[in-house]
């Protein structure tokens, strides 16, 4: 009696386990997803192979997600002491009257370099990544110099390029399609690779880019995290690991997402450049994830994770099962 429970209940959590796996996620069994999107890369960041690649070598623009670039030279501007968190910066002209995602600050305004960081990691608010700029460099441009020779110095593509601090675009003198300034243009591999390095050089920044909401002191202004696929957000988009980065739209390409999860010690990253809507890149991003977690973890792994979910549980923690 007792061993045909034991086969009920192990029949029971089979047929669960292969109908969700071979139904509901059919990346997971390792075959290569099909990703509407312009172009997108996964790579294991462990060991950088690239697991998936579509047009990953394609420089497209890649609106907030170039801010990636911003937070690693504030980063390593904090880390070398030329600037602190708590340095006060005052909103010059110039950042109060740029376009895009902003905070709406204006001329004069004055916050500290950990609430425009935050800023930008949790809205990608211009402004904020403008009086960044700003202060650590003086201006914009000399600020922007000192993207395109870090992206040379880590090893990014001559086909990325940085034109502005922020995900305006074409901020140059040149205009736009004139080749002398086409505005920021990122590859899907360098933006992963970039985010690798972020990532490596400087863990805390998954920190600010997980935060859900963020209140800036003194004001009455709450910024909601633009990264659906945060677990803290418990929504319909949420992927258990997520806990970064960036995201971005431009009229031109779409909606943009660079992502990164990370399960039993396994850390992916995930770009999905130029879907139709919001939703969409962070569809993408799931089975990019799911793929590569089938790809990385071992069995015995993928086992613990379906191990938690939650029909999973009640199968194994059934009442009969109590009584064997």
């Amino acid at each position: 009696m007792m061993k045909k429970r034991w086969l009920i209940i192990l029949c029971i959590g089979l047929v669960i386990f292969v109908g969700t796996v071979l139904f509901s996620n059919t990346e997971r069994l390792g075959f290569k997803p099909v990703i509407n999107a312009q172009a997108v890369v996964l790579m294991e960041i462990d060991t950088g192979r690239i697991l998936v690649n579509h047009n990953g070598e394609m420089p497209l623009p890649p609106a907030s997600m170039s801010n990636l670039m911003t937070e690693l030279i504030i980063l390593e501007d904090l880390k070398a002491g030329r600037i602190s968190w708590d340095d006060e910066v005052a909103i010059s002209e110039e950042a109060s009257t740029i376009g895009g995602v902003q905070l709406s600050l204006k001329e004069g305004d004055v916050l500290t370099v950990r609430e425009l960081f935050q800023s930008v990691a949790v809205y990608s608010a211009n402004d904020a990544a403008m009086a960044l700029a700003e202060h650590a460099s003086g201006s914009e441009k000399a600020f922007v110099q000192r993207m395109n020779a870090k992206a040379k110095e880590i090893g990014l593509s001559s086909h990325t390029r940085f034109s502005s601090a922020s995900a305006i675009d074409g901020r140059g003198s040149g205009k736009a399609g004139s080749g002398q300034d086409e505005g920021t243009r990122m590859t899907a591999r360098d933006t992963a690779l970039l985010a690798a390095h972020l990532i490596d050089h400087h863990p805390d920044v998954l920190t600010a880019s997980s935060q859900t909401q963020l209140k800036i002191v003194g004001r009455d202004l709450y910024l909601s995290n633009t990264n659906w696929m945060l677990p803290s957000l418990r929504g319909p988009y949420s992927y258990e690991g997520t806990d970064g980065l960036k995201t971005g739209y431009n009229e031109q390409l779409g909606y943009c997402f660079t992502g990164t999860a990370e399960r039993h010690g396994t850390r992916l990253i995930a770009v999905v450049m130029g879907t139709p809507t919001k939703e969409a890149r962070f569809e993408e991003t799931r089975k990019l994830f799911e793929y590569g977690f089938s790809k990385t973890l071992s069995w015995k792994e993928r086992l613990g994770d379906w191990m938690t979910h939650p029909v999973a549980a009640e199968a194994v923690t059934h009442e009969s099962f109590s009584r064997l």
